[in-house]
């Protein structure tokens, strides 16, 4: 017969070969805001995601709406200032578009973040976001081109080494429109100066 330890460890043993395997990981973020924190929510959706769907009007497609699923970021993990920067080619139709006709509209989800649970994502009470505005070239040579770097890199490592040769440039969403979903009884009303000025001294929303 084993001794009492080794009895211990093969007991050990045994319940870690049985334990499930982890599930797919999903984004580590801050606790949602109630409902009746229209704002915060808002820019809490802006803080957490990473990419969301741009939409924009094709110069391809007459003037038909296209929207396309692009990599995004309001600012260094932590620290999101709610206006989203864009790191886009015009070997992409929405860069060729936003130079055209600026006018644009960026959507964003809650149930990327696993914070919906098992409800469909177009319940209300799982939280979208559409921020409509003017999609506009970012000049490199500004301080905010510096600051856009480093909320885009960030976030997003891989794009330093995406091809030189693509031409890749910075742009911002100027928003003008903020629609927002995130319980029943319709769209909250919410001023893009509320939006922007949400969280200057507040960091619990935008932290991951």
């Amino acid at each position: 017969m084993l001794p009492p330890a080794r009895l211990a460890l093969a007991a050990a043993l045994l319940l870690l070969l049985h334990l499930p395997a982890p599930s797919a990981a999903r984004p580590i973020v801050a606790a949602k805001p109630a409902p009746s924190e229209a704002t915060a929510t808002a820019r809490w959706l802006a803080a957490q995601n990473t990419w969301g769907v741009l939409s924009t009007i094709s110069s391809d497609l007459n003037g038909a709406p296209f929207g396309n699923v692009v990599s995004y970021s309001d600012g260094v993990p932590g620290e999101g200032h709610g206006t989203p920067y864009f790191y886009l080619t015009t070997l992409d139709p929405t860069a060729r578009d936003a130079l055209e006709d600026e006018r644009t509209s960026f959507t964003l989800s809650e149930f990327p973040l696993g914070t919906c649970g098992k409800i469909d994502p177009e319940n209300p009470t799982c939280a979208k976001l559409t921020l409509t505005g003017k999609l506009r070239l970012v000049d490199l040579q500004s301080s905010e081109a510096e600051l856009a770097k480093s909320a885009l890199f960030s976030k997003h490592p891989e794009m330093k080494d995406w091809p030189k040769n693509h031409h890749f440039k910075i742009f911002k969403l100027e928003i003008e429109n903020i629609f927002l979903i995130d319980w029943f009884g319709g769209p909250k009303p919410i001023s893009p100066s509320q939006y922007l000025e949400f969280g200057r001294n507040q960091h619990s929303v935008m932290s991951s």
